[in-house]
């Protein structure tokens, strides 16, 4: 798989991601070691998860996995922090001594004594930047953490942290994390700016706008697919309005000239946007990542790229 430089990092990572958001809750382990092998093989290096994701056991099967499937040095470790779950409810706190305890956590249940790229999970207005940027720097500088980057923070957010850290003579952030697909361009009006301008690289999750772009849904939920659980059932209806459909039809459209995926043209699309390094791919099961990786070999005719902007254009 070919590798890209994470913005203007030194870091090089495959162009596609392998993201374990439902390891521990959709996908077990059986299934867990099947994707990893599946990605390796496919040359794959960047893995992406969080400590907030299933309260810890993404990165505990994670870190069970390597040295046993994969070689520490062979992947490229993509962890967050600032997000927790306390009693049922989500709780969000970036200050400097959750993020530190954090970072510590996911260490432990990696099994790892560094994380190649440690991003804080989203902006909060409850600790000062400041605060939640130091203990970034401080991450890198007590060797636990390679690079640092962000997470869901908007344009204004993403400029104003990489030019403190700059400013400050700080580690600078080398990459931001946000959603983007055809049904989510939201990215592109001053996120992706900004990040070019500060020489972050993006890292897309919800490439497939929660499975709505491999044309699953155009007739109905299937009562075996996530988009009939009751905490992905409104998003799935939130991309299915009217400007949605006709993206999902465009796409299965191109999908069927071509002889691939409906998937498969919207991750070519998404993977050859300017700026983007990687779109972090969220497979349940090995059978769907199977698909999702074959896309490496294949590129989107220029005139199905640009009938594909026109379409989903906003």
């Amino acid at each position: 798989m070919q590798q890209r430089s994470l913005g203007s990092s030194g870091l090089k990572v495959s162009r596609l991601g392998l993201g374990t958001a439902t390891w521990g809750r959709g996908t077990d382990e059986h299934e867990a070691r099947d994707q990893m092998i599946a990605f390796s093989e496919s040359g794959g290096t960047l893995v992406d998860s969080a400590s907030a994701y299933n309260d810890g056991q993404s990165e505990t099967m994670l870190g069970r996995l390597i040295g046993d499937v994969v070689a520490r040095d062979e992947i490229v470790i993509s962890t967050k922090a600032g997000i927790s779950r306390r009693g049922g409810h989500r709780s969000v706190d970036t200050s400097r001594g959750h993020l530190l305890r954090s970072l510590e956590d996911s260490l432990t249940r990696l099994g790892t004594d560094h994380v190649d790229l440690w991003q804080v999970h989203m902006w909060s207005d409850d600790a000062p930047l400041e605060e939640t940027l130091a203990a970034l720097d401080h991450a890198v500088s007590s060797g636990k953490a390679t690079y640092i980057g962000i997470s869901n923070y908007a344009g204004w957010q993403t400029a104003q942290a990489a030019t403190w850290l700059r400013a400050s003579g700080r580690t600078p952030l080398v990459s931001t994390q946000v959603q983007y697909s055809l049904l989510a361009r939201e990215a592109e009006y001053d996120i992706l700016p900004a990040a070019d301008a500060n020489g972050l690289g993006l890292l897309a999750w919800s490439p497939l706008a929660g499975g709505v772009l491999t044309g699953k849904y155009r007739t109905g939920t299937p009562s075996d697919s996530r988009g009939a659980e009751r905490d992905m059932a409104s998003r799935v209806d939130a991309h299915l309005d009217g400007r949605g459909r006709s993206i999902v039809e465009a796409v299965c459209k191109a999908a069927d000239g071509l002889g691939w995926q409906p998937l498969q043209v919207a991750l070519a699309w998404l993977r050859d946007r300017p700026g983007v390094t990687a779109p972090i791919l969220g497979a349940r099961t090995a059978a769907q990542l199977h698909t999702a990786l074959a896309v490496e070999s294949l590129a989107l005719p220029r005139e199905l790229a640009a009938a594909l902007d026109d379409v989903s254009a906003e």
